[in-house]
């Protein structure tokens, strides 16, 4: 079954759905769990939930801090990064013109530390490679379309 059904993984509200993407990036492990919902063609990014392993830890908080940006800075990627270019020059020159995700559009994040005694990896962008395939794959779950593309247009 697919993620958001009845007896989905993931136990995931009616009309949710869920992906998973799963990385080792700069010497740490990070699985992230999207939750979407698409109502009238468009995305809603509700949930992200973030498992990382980056070897031994010294300060959680921060450790949880940068996972959270990461996320965020993915996000915006993931669904407003368009760079457009007209004449041979970039259109987007600060954030007044480059769209990002704003407060009102943030999902809830639960990131989980996990407590290991491995070498220290990497954590300042561990969670950005895994954002844009686990939206996509809720995506795929919530319509049956493969996203092939950034920013995630719908129809």
């Amino acid at each position: 079954k697919r993620a958001g059904e009845r007896g989905g993984w993931g136990n995931a509200p009616a009309g949710r759905f869920q992906g998973i993407a799963v990385v080792n990036n700069i010497g740490s492990f990070t699985a992230q769990v999207a939750e979407v919902s698409v109502t009238d063609g468009k995305l809603k990014v509700h949930r992200v939930v973030c498992a990382v392993d980056c070897g031994h830890v010294v300060n959680p908080a921060i450790v949880k801090q940068q996972i959270e940006s990461g996320i965020v800075y993915g996000l915006s990627a993931a669904l407003k990064g368009a760079i457009t270019i007209d004449r041979g020059r970039v259109q987007q020159g600060n954030f007044d013109t480059y769209n990002v995700v704003r407060i009102d559009e943030m999902p809830r994040i639960d990131v989980h530390v996990i407590a290991t005694d491995n070498a220290p990896g990497g954590i300042g962008e561990a969670s950005v490679p895994p954002v844009a395939p686990a939206v996509a794959n809720a995506v795929f779950a919530a319509t049956g379309n493969r996203i092939r593309k950034l920013p995630i247009k719908l129809g």
